[in-house]
C-alpha cells in the first residue's frame, strides 16, 4: 500500500476514534511512546496520557468531525491538511459549532503514529468559543511564549545571520 493510502486510512480510523468517543482506540493508534500536541492542551506522551488528554478534550464539547484532506506521506513522515468541528459545551457559548482549519505532521513508525503535532489559529476557534478579548489575548500571548522558548525557535533564531541568537524583539 502506497504511504499516502496507508496515512490516509490511519487517519480515518483516527477520525471515527474521535467521533466515537473511544479514547483507548484513539491512543491505540499511537505508538506506546507516541506524543501528541495539541494545539490546546499541549504535549502529551504515551497511551495513558494521550487517552486523558481526550478524555479532557470530551468534557468542553460534543458531535466532533474530523475532515482530513491533501494526505502526503513517505515511510516515516505525513502531512495532512484538515477541517475540524465540535459542538461547545463551555459555558461563554453551549451549543454553538465551533469549525476550523489546520495542517497535521505526523511522526509515523511501524504504521502508528510516534509523533503528531498541529498548527492552526487557536484565535479563530477563541472567537467562535465567545471568549471575551482580553482573555483570548492572554491565551495567545501564552501560546506566543512558549514557541519563542522552545528549541525550534530558538535554533531558528541562532540561525539568523542578523538576530546573533537574541530572543525576540530583543535589542
Amino acid at each position: 500500500m502506497p504511504a499516502d493510502a496507508g496515512l490516509s486510512a490511519l487517519l480515518g480510523r483516527f477520525a471515527r476514534a474521535v467521533a466515537a468517543h473511544d479514547t483507548e482506540g484513539f491512543a491505540a493508534l499511537f505508538t506506546p511512546d507516541g506524543r501528541y500536541h495539541d494545539g490546546f492542551f499541549g504535549v502529551h506522551e504515551g497511551r495513558d496520557a494521550i487517552a486523558a488528554m481526550l478524555d479532557r478534550f470530551f468534557v468542553g464539547g460534543e458531535a466532533f468531525f474530523w475532515q482530513f484532506r491533501d494526505v502526503a506521506a513517505n515511510d516515516d513522515l505525513g502531512y495532512a491538511r484538515y477541517v475540524f468541528s465540535y459542538r461547545s459545551r463551555e459555558p461563554e457559548s453551549a451549543g454553538q459549532l465551533v469549525v476550523f482549519e489546520g495542517i497535521a505532521q505526523l511522526r509515523l513508525r511501524d504504521g502508528l503514529i510516534a509523533g503528531y503535532d498541529e498548527a492552526f489559529d487557536r484565535g479563530i476557534a477563541f472567537t467562535q468559543l465567545g471568549y471575551e478579548l482580553p482573555r483570548i489575548g492572554k491565551l495567545l500571548g501564552r501560546y506566543a511564549r512558549e514557541f519563542t522558548a522552545s528549541s525550534a525557535a530558538r535554533e531558528h533564531l541562532a540561525a539568523r545571520p542578523d538576530q546573533a541568537g537574541r530572543p525576540p524583539g530583543g535589542a
